[in-house]
């Protein structure tokens, strides 16, 4: 990280502003040339008319200089606050190529200088990306909090424990023959238990990819049971063909939508039934079988009981004479009509809230869930030795998961994942 990068950071134009960021050793040369080589007061907002190396007036933009390491990327930094149309930047970023010493940033570099440079860790990188691409209030919430440090401050709380153990287990290996050392304290099986107790139940919390998928709800029920009809009323959009001739439906269709601040993927599936000749229809109806099993919810269109355990029976066709009845549906609705459907609506947002993470909770994603399993397992092997060699290796496994989770020991090949999903400019 020895060159200088330069990228544009806010939405791209034309816009009212636009604003580029320049980061590494050269900011401070690079705004100064802009600027008539005289850097603005530190931290506070300048206007200046901005210059290429030829002298031509570029734009007159407020500008900004972060000397490091106290930035936002741990490094120099400089902000142009531009006119945002296309041409000004254009123009401004053909004049900080110019410079030597200075290159356009790819993708999610600023981001990756700040975990470099311990401006934050790899949780908080995380919920930075998620911050950025959420669509939901609650996705957005929970970004929030992980990007924050919520996740991170209770590693870090972890970490110490788990250095105060071992502290207590290594005392006890190198000290056992000193009378004032008797091998480890009483208390010492009783707070690895409790401690084995706290994170196992951060694994039961629900996940971050239920909260950035959406709560996935599968319509199913035999052919003519109003499935697709419904699915399009749910999903407000006419993306599933009806008719009333059965095995319409032959593939999974499903659409992601928001409802009350909740994504939901619902997913309609093809009818039901035990025997057809049309051997594209068996497929079909494989895959409906499949998916039921990776429903978090099946909304259950069929003859009253013979839904998968847990789905809800709905009465889908309350305006056709000639339906069957069900005697206890949990909602009663025409998809044709609109009646009921508001009542399912509110249903399953309730549902999917109690369910989905709290509000500013965190969720852990499968990365996270891992690293803190490892850690479970870890002190599992503690909890169980009686050897305080094997105590003390445990011990060791819980400490290098926890390093894992906040960045301290992470791959090239994972963090380029990682930074590879942020945009140009961040």
């Amino acid at each position: 990280m020895t060159d200088t990068i330069f990228a544009l950071s806010s939405g791209s134009p034309p816009a009212a502003i636009a604003v580029v960021r320049v980061s590494g050793p050269q900011a401070g040369t690079a705004l100064a040339a802009l600027c008539g080589g005289r850097l603005p007061e530190l931290r506070r907002a300048s206007f200046r008319p901005l210059r290429d190396e030829n002298g031509a007036l570029l734009d007159h933009a407020l500008v900004l200089w972060f000397p490091g390491p106290a930035t936002a990327t741990g490094e120099d930094l400089a902000e142009l606050h531009l006119h945002g149309g296309r041409a000004v930047v254009r123009a401004v970023e053909a004049a900080l190529a110019a410079i030597p010493g200075l290159r356009p940033a790819e993708a999610g570099e600023f981001t990756r200088r700040s975990f470099a440079n311990g401006r934050m860790d790899l949780a908080e990188a995380e919920g930075l990306a998620d911050l950025l691409s959420a669509e939901t209030e609650l996705q957005r919430q929970n970004a929030v909090a992980l990007a924050g440090g919520a996740l991170s401050r209770e590693v870090e709380r972890w970490r110490a424990e788990v250095l105060t153990l071992s502290a207590l287990v290594e005392a006890a290996l190198d000290f056992a023959d000193e009378d004032d050392v008797e091998g480890l304290p009483p208390a010492f099986a009783e707070r690895l238990a409790m401690f084995h107790v706290e994170l196992s139940d951060w694994l039961t919390r629900p996940r971050a990819e239920v909260l950035k998928e959406g709560f996935r709800v599968v319509l199913a029920g035999p052919p003519n049971a109003g499935k697709s009809t419904l699915f399009n009323a749910l999903v407000e959009d006419e993306a599933a063909i009806t008719s009333p001739l059965a095995g319409t439906t032959r593939d999974v269709l499903t659409r992601a939508v928001a409802i009350g601040g909740v994504a939901f993927v619902f997913g309609d599936t093809a009818g039901l039934r035990d025997e057809t000749g049309d051997a594209i229809e068996a497929i079909g109806i494989d895959r409906a079988r499949a998916e039921l099993g990776r429903a978090d919810l099946v909304l259950w269109l069929g003859p009253e009981g013979e839904g998968p355990e847990g789905s809800w029976e709905i009465a889908a066709q309350i305006d056709r004479e000639g339906t069957s009845e069900k005697r206890a549906p949990r909602h009663r609705l025409s998809a044709a009509t609109g009646e009921g459907l508001d009542s399912l609506r509110r249903d399953l947002v309730e549902h999917a809230r109690g369910t989905l993470p709290k509000p500013g909770a965190v969720a852990l994603n499968a990365r996270q869930a891992k690293a803190i399993g490892e850690a479970v397992d870890g002190l599992a092997i503690a909890l169980s030795a009686h050897d305080p060699l094997v105590v003390a290796e445990g011990l060791r496994l819980a400490r290098l998961a926890f390093d894992a989770l906040t960045g301290r020991a992470a791959t090239e090949d994972m963090l380029d994942a990682l930074f590879g999903r942020f945009c140009i400019g961040k």
